[in-house]
């Protein structure tokens, strides 16, 4: 019998790191899981704040229309500036839409004295071209982006403009919230008839090129160190 109480003495610290052991095993378990939820939401906080608007200062939308004709060399092509009302960039669902009025663009052409700039202005506005007081809204909206490269982008989506949607393709290349690119486009695939004068010898062409440099707005300080 002495023995054997002794035999159970001498067990009691072997049960003891036993148990201490399991309860260590146990702390891990829980503090693994509780690390995987942190990082799950850390991921999807990140996500979310990634949904910025566009930076509409810094970021600048360019229209060249192009001339041909028997004449056309005596003409000069046109530059538009068309300024970006709303937008939004969403690196994370990979989404982009930007909004312009076609109300407000504005053609800028420094070859050209002012009052003649002046017709040109009013005559793409008019109901000739964009008809601007009836369909004020340009919006180009990107549901699928896919990457080609590094930095190199594929968006493709919809443009809608002078009341006719029209589904639209563009290459982009850029980073960090900051991209460039464009795009051709005709002008017939949106009900405009392209602008003839001079009895027809300085003609517009009927594809136009957009040039797209596009950056989101910063995110805050205090957004960030919310993550």
């Amino acid at each position: 019998m002495a023995r054997f109480v002794v035999s159970n003495i001498n067990s009691e610290p072997h049960l003891c790191q036993r148990a201490s052991h399991i309860e260590s095993v146990s702390w891990l378990i829980v503090m693994r899981r509780n690390c995987r939820i942190s990082v799950f939401a850390l991921l999807l906080g990140t996500s979310l704040a990634q949904t910025v608007p566009i930076d509409k200062e810094h970021s600048v939308i360019t229209v060249h229309v192009f001339k041909s004709g028997l004449f056309s060399a005596f003409a000069d092509n046109h530059q538009i500036r068309a300024p970006i009302s709303s937008g939004v960039l969403d690196e994370a669902e990979r989404r982009v839409e930007i909004v312009v009025d076609s109300r407000k663009l504005v053609v800028l052409d420094p070859n050209l004295p002012p009052e003649k700039r002046q017709q040109v202005q009013e005559r793409m506005l008019g109901p000739e071209v964009l008809d601007s007081n009836q369909f004020h809204e340009i919006r180009f909206r990107a549901n699928d982006v896919k990457e080609e490269s590094t930095d190199h982008f594929l968006l493709a989506g919809t443009l809608s403009l002078h009341g006719k949607t029209r589904p639209i393709s563009l290459h982009v290349v850029g980073s960090s919230g900051h991209y460039r690119g464009d795009v051709m486009l005709k002008q017939r695939d949106f009900g405009i008839t392209p602008v003839t004068v001079a009895g027809g010898t300085v003609k517009v062409k009927d594809e136009l090129k957009i040039e797209l440099d596009i950056s989101a707005e910063a995110i805050p300080k205090q957004a960030e160190n919310n993550r």
